[in-house]
């Protein structure tokens, strides 16, 4: 009944938010004088934000046709090399990147976004790395012929990419994906695979939610498993692909995100609203263009939810050593080689500093030179992988990082 009552919203608003363009449209066409007098540029541009708030929206694309390297305008290449059905891996490339560029996986959340949240990432990367990113599915259009998708399967795609990249592979791990990142590691590192990472950068990750909990995780251990079994898990409706499956929908997560900061989000449209009424439209199109991405939300399957909510924020398997893979514990000690880098936010509402920290020390025996912490200030979850500081002050870390951890094909 929840799916279904979100859908009839849904296609309720989506009609308003059709007639409010049109009418938009109207009003500012230059050809009709009623657009320049009295309420009209006021009712105009609150017509669009309400337009742009409640249309629909289906999978953004990642768009990035060039990068600019010391001036020069340098095309990208992006193509899907690895199909599967739960997530696929795209593949990005410069034009002019050196053929020993380093390969690096970057490891987007499963966490109600689609993986084009990571675009500013991904930007950034490619200018010096060859560059993939897991593309994860909408669990809403996977039939339920194809089975189901839990946290152990999460690993063996993360394993199967890395075999598939190959050796001296480096790893990027954004928000929710640093435990399974960390997990495919260990289990890696404990059979000798060469594929396993060169290095691993965990980016506000919940390695161990203990540490300076924030509302998110106090809400994952105020509940019992039960209650989040009853009220958050819905049945995809019979218009989608994935009909009869169960699912933690996209727009349950994106209701949370936008309740712990609503002040903040009402602000930003009342500033758009205030820029379009004086025709600053560079200015609400920024806004907009954000908004464009973070209001697109996709569904996760239900046991893959679940079994992170247990397993990450409840039970806290990972730092209590009692994490399993397939049944088989996973011994983090048995990271050796591959350098971990873990970095914070100092304001991250989301992963509290410290969660991410705790990787370094669950890898005992790994050198000191090859753990690293950086702690970003004055920095939030979402300015840790885009953005301007993002860009200018923590991407030189992880490309340093990179850099001077590289593993040549074959080495030990």
């Amino acid at each position: 009944m929840l799916y279904n009552a979100y859908e009839m919203q849904r296609t309720l608003l989506a009609g308003a938010s059709n007639w409010a363009a049109i009418s938009a449209k109207v009003l500012n066409n230059p050809a009709l004088p009623m657009g320049y007098f009295g309420m009209g540029p006021i009712v105009a541009s609150a017509l669009e934000v309400f337009a742009h708030l409640y249309e629909e929206r289906g999978k953004p694309d990642f768009g990035i046709d060039a990068v600019e390297i010391e001036g020069k305008r340098r095309t990208v290449s992006e193509k899907v090399v690895l199909e599967k059905p739960f997530g696929n891996l795209r593949h990005f490339r410069r034009a002019g990147l050196p053929a020993n560029a380093p390969k690096l996986l970057i490891v987007a959340p499963m966490s109600g976004h689609y993986a084009t949240l990571l675009r500013g990432t991904v930007k950034r990367m490619i200018e010096k790395h060859e560059v993939w990113v897991t593309d994860w599915a909408d669990a809403k259009m996977v039939p339920l012929s194809e089975g189901h998708f839990d946290l152990d399967d999460y690993i063996d795609y993360l394993i199967e990419f890395l075999r598939f990249t190959g050796e001296g592979t480096h790893v990027l791990a954004v928000c929710q994906p640093s435990v399974p990142a960390f997990a495919a590691t260990a289990i890696m590192a404990a059979d000798n695979d060469p594929c396993r990472p060169a290095t691993l950068t965990m980016m506000g990750g919940p390695i161990d939610t203990r540490a300076s909990p924030t509302s998110v995780n106090n809400l994952a251990m105020e509940k019992p498993l039960s209650w989040f079994k009853a009220n958050v898990i819905a049945t995809v409706p019979l218009n989608y692909p994935g009909a009869g499956r169960k699912v933690y929908p996209g727009f349950l997560q994106l209701a949370g995100f936008l309740s712990m900061n609503i002040e903040t989000h009402m602000m930003s449209h009342y500033e758009m609203f205030k820029h379009l009424t004086v025709g600053e439209t560079e200015e609400a199109a920024s806004t907009k263009r954000f908004y464009d991405e973070y209001l697109s939300v996709c569904d996760m399957t239900a046991e893959f939810y679940l079994e992170t909510i247990e397993e990450v924020f409840q039970s806290h398997s990972l730092p209590r050593g009692k994490f399993v893979h397939r049944g088989k514990p996973i011994d983090p000690d048995a990271i050796r080689d591959t350098a971990l880098l873990a970095i914070e936010g100092e304001n991250d509402d989301i992963s509290g500093v410290g969660q991410t920290r705790a990787a370094l020390d669950l890898a005992e025996h790994l050198p000191l030179a090859k753990k690293k912490y950086h702690l970003a200030r004055d920095v939030g979850h979402y300015g840790i992988f885009n953005g301007s500081k993002w860009r200018n002050r923590i991407a030189p870390v992880v490309e340093e990082w990179i850099a001077s951890n590289g593993r040549e094909p074959g080495g030990p």
